[in-house]
């Protein structure tokens, strides 16, 4: 929201108020209270008719530092997120000239009885600061509402990342973004997954912990500035810093919550009903027997929408009249070794049996008369459940662990992002704004915490459209719907890359496209999405009116889509253990390219290619004549498809390339230990059994990789060491049959096979 008009005027409608300078500051154990009137105090009349701010600084998490500025005192209905305080060691100052706190390498300092000004700095340097007028509360005299600002300085090359899955450009400066959920699809300014923290590609981040609309504006009001408001009388932010991006989002899940690891087999091929096709128990099966006779893994099958009658989602019952023995075909699904998904949301249509039954106890969402809130988007007479009130939390929960019971294994929780603000009353009093984001994390959380209680926390795992911060915690999510064509495909990309700088681990898509329009996916376009969500920590097949199934479009598409199902496969060893060392640290598995390369600003604008763990680079090609344009940070890159090593100076370098429409440019970097199994046939097995152990140009000196199980818990090791042209590799906690294979420049040029725990020379 933008409240200036131009550098020097405010908009008529509003009336701003400043802080200028910080009165006084007091010590009380581990907080600093500061109180910054908007004028400065010159004589004791000063003090007469004047506002100010009270600033209240505290430290959750080492290097964190909050700040709490508050106009008037004012009741909070909540809900809140959830902000975990780690008691770090925290150190308070006050004296004549200042006031200060500073937590680990984190310091704020409010100079007192000058200029205002609030200055975080890290180890001497300005992180970012709040200077004059940045501050502010603001009245809009037009609609009688109150807002509250904060402003912080932008360096002139500061890039600015994040505020959720987005699909504009990567980058964010110059950008104005709202933060308030919306069923959008991916073509417009709008997002499913607003999350209210941006990271700097200058080794911080800002946490503004406020569930309801904040809005930002990017160096879009005041350039040289990030401002961030939301009406009323206070505002909570959190600075937090790395200095690298890896360690700022690691502080940030302190924080806000850790990111959970999802279960080993849901990394494999999900496959679709998709929404508006016919379907029945018949053609599940023959898909699912399709993809075994193409020699294609499946590890899950998911049923979207009908498999419950229309006009009566969510009655969360099967349809008997397509599918009249469900348990039985759950249990022909499972005999074939693969897990069954179901669609649902959290709206209960008027038709349904459960509404009736939810209105009669008090479990969805009302009007202020008491009448249950209504409407006929999506479902005729749509309600919504109340998941503020324990006790229709635990009703939904029990109509999930029937069908859990019956064999499904987990659920793709769909919208939550529709949730009404206009005459509206929560269980719980909970303020609608605040309630408005809030909801999806506890509607997911419901879904989740009843999987794992089912099944176990191991097992737990949703496939989730809607987030807010917080919603971390329960993967994976899928980035909605987007167009069959091309450029959805970028949006696509960069949507998933801004929400996965937002503090989450795990994402997906619709391989595809999801809106076919007038007809399905091209065969290219859906051969070339194959690779890219094969090559995502999610992969799913799912579409609108048309089947995905690979057979419908060529047999190149076969083809292809059998080569990066076992490819991905082939790497588990390597993406499961990825991902469990960086959930557990608070980092995606799929990374922008900034996350392993800050120090080269190359990469900053880099939204079209990403990291695939640590060690990968993927660059999808988004148009139909193969042409890949990638970005090369220095050193040797070796292709994992056909063994080509580009050599790219300390520079960097920009690289076009054709590549045939089986083909793209997917690049393990130098001095990389890459764990494989070629037979793999699931993705989840033993990841320590049977392997191929690939050293990719490994540079002088000591490289370390761990290997972990289906649980995420590290059992074996392999540490390779080179001095000139002799290598020495050591594995530890394998079994079977190890290979290792050495890329030289351009050659593989030995290979050895060692036992599970040996020390061999090559």
């Amino acid at each position: 929201m933008k409240f200036t008009d131009g550098y020097w005027l405010n908009r008529e409608q509003y009336d701003i108020d400043s802080p200028m300078e910080t009165f006084d500051a007091h010590q009380d154990g581990k907080t600093l209270t500061a109180f910054a009137p908007y004028k400065r105090v010159l004589t004791r009349g000063d003090q007469l008719n004047l506002g100010a701010t009270t600033i209240t600084v505290t430290s959750p998490v080492e290097n964190v530092i909050g700040v709490k500025l508050e106009h008037f005192v004012s009741e909070d209905h909540g809900p809140a997120f959830k902000i975990n305080n780690l008691d770090p060691a925290v150190d308070v100052q006050v004296d004549d000239q200042q006031a200060s706190l500073q937590s680990g390498d984190l310091k704020v300092t409010l100079p007192l009885r000058t200029d205002f000004s609030m200055q975080f700095t890290a180890n001497g340097e300005v992180v970012t600061q709040s200077e004059t007028k940045a501050q502010g509360t603001i009245w809009d005299h037009d609609a009688k509402v109150n807002y509250m600002r904060e402003q912080l300085s932008m360096d002139i090359d500061e890039k600015i990342y994040g505020l959720g899955e987005r699909f504009g450009n990567f980058v964010k400066n110059g950008q104005a973004v709202d933060t308030w959920n919306q069923d959008c699809g991916t073509g417009s300014e709008q997002a499913y997954k607003n999350i209210p923290f941006y990271l700097s590609s200058k080794g911080y981040g800002v946490f503004v912990d406020e569930p309801q609309r904040v809005s930002f504006e990017v160096g879009s009001e005041n350039v040289d500035r990030v401002q961030f408001s939301t009406e009323g009388q206070s505002l909570q932010y959190y600075v937090i810093y790395g200095p690298t991006p890896k360690e700022v989002l690691h502080r940030y899940t302190q924080l806000t919550g850790g990111i959970n690891l999802p279960p080993a087999w849901s990394f494999g091929l999900w496959l679709s009903t998709s929404f508006t096709t016919d379907y029945s128990e018949d053609t599940v099966l023959k898909f699912i027997d399709g993809m075994k006779e193409h020699h294609i893994p499946l590890d899950v099958f998911h049923f979207d929408c009908f498999w419950q009658k229309g006009f009566e989602w969510c009655t969360l019952a099967w349809d008997k009249e397509q599918f009249p023995d469900p348990e039985g075909l759950l249990k022909k699904i499972h005999d074939r070794g693969i897990k069954v998904c179901v669609w649902l949301n959290p709206y209960v249509a008027q038709k349904s049996p459960l509404f009736e039954e939810a209105r009669q106890k008090g479990y969805l969402v009302k009007r202020e008369n008491g009448d249950v809130w209504q409407w006929d988007l999506w479902q005729a007479g749509n309600g919504f459940v109340d998941f503020t009130n324990p006790d229709a939390v635990a009703w939904y929960q029990a109509k999930l662990k029937d069908l859990l019971a019956m064999g499904v294994d987990c659920f793709k929780t769909d919208f939550g992002e529709r949730i009404p603000t206009e005459d509206v009353k929560f269980f719980d009093g909970s303020n609608p704004e605040q309630e408005h984001n809030y909801y999806t994390l506890q509607y997911n959380k419901a879904v989740y915490d009843a999987i794992a209680e089912v099944r176990g926390a191991d097992e737990a795992v949703v496939f989730a459209r809607s987030a807010t911060a917080g919603s971390q915690s329960y993967p994976v999510h899928w980035g909605g719907d987007c167009l069959s064509n091309y450029n959805s495909m970028r949006d696509t990309l960069r949507g998933g890359l801004s929400f996965l700088s937002s503090g989450f681990g795990f994402w997906s898509h619709d391989i595809g496209g999801f809106e076919d329009g007038d007809d399905r996916p091209t065969p290219d376009l859906y051969k070339r999405w194959t690779q890219f969500g094969l090559l995502s920590s999610h992969s799913r097949y799912h579409g609108s009116n048309v089947y995905r199934v690979p057979w419908n479009f060529d047999d190149e598409a076969v083809a292809n889509t059998k080569r990066y199902v076992d490819l991905k496969l082939s790497l588990m060893p390597y993406l499961y253990t990825q991902a469990a060392h960086g959930a557990a640290y608070g980092n995606p598995l799929m990374r922008p390219m900034f996350m392993e390369f800050g120090d080269d600003q190359n990469v900053y604008d880099n939204g079209t290619q990403y990291m695939f763990g640590s060690q990968i680079l993927v660059a999808p090609i988004f148009n139909d004549r193969g042409q890949a344009n990638f970005y090369l940070p220095g050193g040797k890159w070796t292709s994992i498809l056909d063994g080509q090593v580009y050599d790219a100076p300390v520079s960097g370098q920009w690289i076009k390339q054709q590549f045939d429409e089986l083909s793209l440019p997917v690049l393990v970097r130098e001095n990389s230990i890459i764990v494989r199994n070629e037979n793999a046939e699931h993705a989840d097995y033993d990841y320590a059994h049977d392997v191929d152990i690939h050293l990719y140009q490994l540079t002088e000196g000591e490289v370390t990789t761990k290997v972990v199980d289906v649980h995420g818990v590290d059992v074996a090791t392999v540490t390779a060491k080179r001095a000139g042209q002799k290598i020495e590799v050591t594995t530890t906690g394998f079994s079977g049959d190890v290979t290792v294979y050495v890329h030289e420049n351009d050659q593989v040029l030995d290979t050895k096979l060692v036992a599970g725990n040996a020390t061999v020379t090559l």
